[in-house]
């Protein structure tokens, strides 16, 4: 077929689902898994982009996982937290800058593993290197970090008192629509309101870039170093 020429003899695949829809996301995760059947390239690596993996709780992140799974192809998924690059939107980064308030859809106390994409993409070269690791590989910083954590690395960066904020997914909804559009912003919001019932999101040790790879996330201070924030 035409469209498997891209992934046909590749040694190896990256694949990462967009921010969109998650009625767009089902259509992209079905094209792929069709591509990669027919076209069996030798390694694909699949970052979840923080969406759920668990076939119980569904959506397109969880059925790519799966469809991967039964290929046959050998194949690794990333499975990470929230991004450290959430907190350059403007509506974080500028407010931290001018007012040195850093607002966040989550509790203050909330612990995170979070990662950056910097860290994404060193997994990602490792996992090509390394195709004896399969299945899922959690990417994040471990102990987990709180939103609090966050506010002082910003605040020692630049030099000034930050505090966390923590808003509701509905006010990060109207403040990230006009950058990503309404649907993908609602999306996201919705998966907010989500994690607002949980206690927490770190990684688990066990099956942890650290222990499988020999790979460690940056530190938020290392990350916003690495920025040049």
């Amino acid at each position: 077929m035409e469209e498997d020429r891209a992934y046909r003899g590749a040694a190896g695949v990256f694949v990462h689902l967009p921010v969109t829809s998650e009625e767009d996301r089902q259509i992209f995760a079905g094209n792929i898994l069709t591509v990669v059947r027919a076209a069996r390239p030798a390694r694909v690596v699949f970052s979840t982009s923080g969406f759920p993996i668990n076939p119980a709780v569904g959506g397109a992140a969880a059925t790519l996982a799966a469809g991967l799974a039964g290929s046959g192809v050998s194949h690794a998924v990333i499975a990470r937290e929230l991004y450290l690059e959430n907190l350059l939107m403007p509506y974080v980064i500028d407010s931290v800058r001018e007012r040195g308030v850093l607002p966040y859809a989550i509790r203050a106390d909330f612990p995170l593993s979070w990662a950056s994409h910097l860290d994404i993409a060193d997994v990602a070269v490792a996992l090509f290197e390394r195709t004896d690791v399969t299945g899922a590989v959690s990417v994040g910083q471990y102990p987990a970090i709180t939103g609090s954590d966050l506010a002082e690395a910003f605040g020692a960066k630049l030099g000034r008192d930050v505090v966390f904020e923590s808003i509701t997914p509905e006010e990060m909804r109207t403040s990230i629509a006009p950058l990503i559009g309404d649907g993908a912003a609602a999306d996201i919001a919705e998966a907010y309101q989500v994690m607002s019932t949980m206690q927490g999101r770190s990684i688990a040790p066990e099956n942890s870039a650290q222990k499988l790879l020999g790979v460690t996330p940056r530190t938020t201070s290392q990350w916003l170093a690495d920025m040049g924030v």
